[in-house]
């Protein structure tokens, strides 16, 4: 039966809102990342979720009165979970915290846009996704939508940034294998809440000992409650919550459609941009917008 938007619709929206949460999460990683190292930084942000997702795996165990307080995974997806967590919070988002401080917002805009256009390739080799000639039509106008909102003449490839935007492009790289992985482990009978937990549990070995090493030798600046506001945010919304948003889009929706969700991140950033700091909205904005709609469109609506 054709996979119609309607009945996409739980996948989409929980995409779409765990990427515009992203979308408004650079600005806020920039500053914290001003003050606390980034692999230190990843590190609580991990952490944070972890407890977050944990706490409420063990509330909905006590009040279901399921065995061991809600945790069900057995060895053998616990295990598949924890390296997709590697691969994941370890590794791409590793390269992205790098790639943020050293680099620019509009590079990290630019270059992580790739993401949805990598899933292809990984859906196509470990989940046997065909590309398709719509999916490639979603992407290009998704794509051509996310031109429109970035305007990449603000991107800056200089050489002095060139370890930065390398860093981004692993991050974009890493983000769509752990995506496709994240829908590939979902088959196999998983809680997704408490797999999202595992997975963020399989950052901290690379993060832990990276944040030390930072924390002892570049030290760590004043932590005031507007830096310890922006951690909570960035554990509890964009890691805890959002995180979950985005493996359950990934567990209900086809790859390649699911990773389109990934281009609502610019469009809220422009929006805030707006709101906050009243920057224009241009028509090509609203093209951007349109285009970008009509992409997700064209891919949810495949059979």
């Amino acid at each position: 039966m054709p996979k119609t938007p309607l009945n996409s619709l739980p996948g989409l929206l929980a995409g779409l809102t765990a990427a515009a949460i992203w979308g408004g999460m650079y600005v806020v990683s920039k500053v914290v990342l001003d003050v606390i190292p980034p692999f230190a930084l990843l590190t609580s942000r991990l952490a944070l979720g972890f407890l977050a997702l944990w706490l409420v795996v063990a509330w909905r165990g006590r009040s279901s009165n399921l065995p061991g307080h809600g945790f069900t995974l057995n060895r053998s997806q616990f295990i598949s979970a924890f390296w997709v967590g590697v691969v994941g919070y370890g590794i791409s988002l590793g390269f992205q915290f790098v790639g943020t401080k050293l680099s620019t917002a509009a590079n990290g805009a630019l270059v992580t846009s790739a993401t949805p256009a990598l899933v292809l390739p990984f859906a196509w080799l470990l989940l046997k996704e065909p590309v398709t000639r719509r999916r490639l039509l979603a992407i290009l106008v998704a794509s051509l939508g996310v031109l429109a909102v970035i305007d990449p003449r603000t991107a800056d490839l200089s050489s002095d940034l060139f370890l930065g935007n390398l860093s981004l492009l692993g991050a974009a790289l890493t983000w769509a294998l752990y995506s496709v992985l994240v829908r590939k482990v979902s088959g196999q009978g998983m809680d997704l809440l408490q797999a999202t937990a595992v997975f963020l549990l399989g950052g901290l070995p690379i993060t832990i000992p990276l944040g030390i090493w930072e924390l002892s030798t570049q030290g760590m600046g004043q932590i005031t409650l507007a830096i310890l506001g922006g951690i909570l945010f960035l554990g509890i919304i964009s890691t805890a919550i959002a995180m979950f948003l985005w493996n359950y889009a990934f567990a209900r929706l086809p790859a390649a459609v699911a990773s389109l969700t990934f281009f609502a991140q610019p469009l809220l950033g422009a929006l805030l941009g707006w709101f906050f700091l009243g920057e224009q909205i241009t028509a090509l904005f609203i093209l951007g917008g349109v285009l970008i709609g009509t992409g997700i469109l064209i891919s949810a609506s495949e059979g």
